[in-house]
């Protein structure tokens, strides 16, 4: 995959900036986020909270939040990474061994941001007080993914914007479209 110059030079400057900034403590709560939201546990116990505490706002902003999170990692991981071929930050970069435990797949982008992002956009229109709740791990785990060397910024940026299109395209999915398929 080909950035432009200024691009990379600035990902590659920020990402060594978080590699050697972020205090060992925060990186230990960081990776602790990330390792809840691995394979979306985080998501989808919260979406189950939500469902079985929420009533009838909660399930309808736990399904929002699961539909978009489906989609954005079908664009995420199923379209992007197949057709962009970035490889991860260089592990030199990075002061701790969190580097040495990330996936073979493409750096670009940003899977687990996408999908943080997606169920988060998507929940809080419906239930603004568990947006916001989300919203805290959501950051944390878009965070993690820079400084524990699995991504540079600008894949956490892409990840993010793939989650807000997610959201949106879950919101706007007529209703009689959805009632089809469920």
């Amino acid at each position: 995959m080909r950035l432009p110059a200024q691009l990379r030079d600035t990902d590659r400057l920020l990402t060594r900036r978080a590699a050697a900034r972020i205090p060992p403590g925060v990186g230990k709560a960081l990776s602790a986020v990330e390792e809840m939201a691995e394979s979306s546990k985080l998501w989808c116990g919260a979406a189950t909270a939500m469902a079985w505490l929420g009533g009838w706002r909660g399930r309808k902003a736990a399904a929002a939040g699961m539909g978009a999170l489906v989609v954005a990692q079908l664009v995420s991981n199923g379209v992007c990474k197949q057709l962009a071929d970035r490889p991860r930050p260089p592990k030199e970069w990075f002061p701790h061994d969190e580097a040495d435990d990330r996936p073979d797949s493409s750096s670009f982008p940003s899977g687990h941001t996408a999908a943080a992002v997606a169920f988060t956009a998507a929940v809080a229109p419906t239930w603004p007080a568990a947006g916001a709740a989300c919203a805290v791990p959501a950051a944390m785990v878009a965070l993690e993914r820079v400084q524990s060397g699995a991504h540079y910024p600008s894949d956490v940026a892409a990840g993010a914007v793939i989650g807000l299109a997610g959201a949106w395209l879950t919101h706007r999915t007529p209703r009689l479209v959805l009632r089809r398929w469920l």
